[in-house]
């Protein structure tokens, strides 16, 4: 599979994963303080993240060792956006309005890196190949 293909398919879940998030978190507001309402929303955007990259991105079958790994990728693009803000706004001295938005485009190779990583790495629950028999010898006359 083509890695271009990948990183597309891999923004288009990212746009989809958004406005789950937003959705939710709107609807979980009208229940609950907004913190929680973000922290459930943000739960549920992100299971629904995993199962997309792991369907629709890397074809692939999801696993529970890959689902506990997936949260590796919020946090590389956490830390990624974080420090481009902060090197943005303050080192370079742009605009706090449109930081996060250049900040977050510039995570996105460094994130779908870690989630290709984690989403295409064998399990090690699968069994390994068994090995093959040298062919025996030949015996010619």
């Amino acid at each position: 599979m083509a890695v271009r293909g990948q990183l597309i398919r891999f923004a288009l879940v990212g746009v989809v994963n958004t406005g789950t998030y937003y959705a939710c978190y709107l609807v979980l507001l009208t229940w609950l303080p907004y913190v929680a309402a973000h922290v459930v929303a943000f739960a549920l955007s992100m299971t629904g993240s995993f199962f997309l990259n792991s369907r629709f991105t890397y074809r692939t079958r999801p696993t529970w060792r890959k689902f506990l790994l997936f949260p590796l990728t919020n946090a590389a693009n956490f830390t990624i956006t974080t420090s481009g803000v902060y090197l943005l706004v303050d080192v370079l001295h742009l605009s706090s309005r449109y930081a996060p938005l250049i900040a977050a485009a510039a995570a996105i190779p460094i994130t779908f890196v870690v989630s290709r990583t984690i989403m295409l790495r064998p399990d090690r629950t699968d069994p390994a190949p068994e090995p093959v028999a040298p062919a025996p010898a030949r015996i010619e006359g």
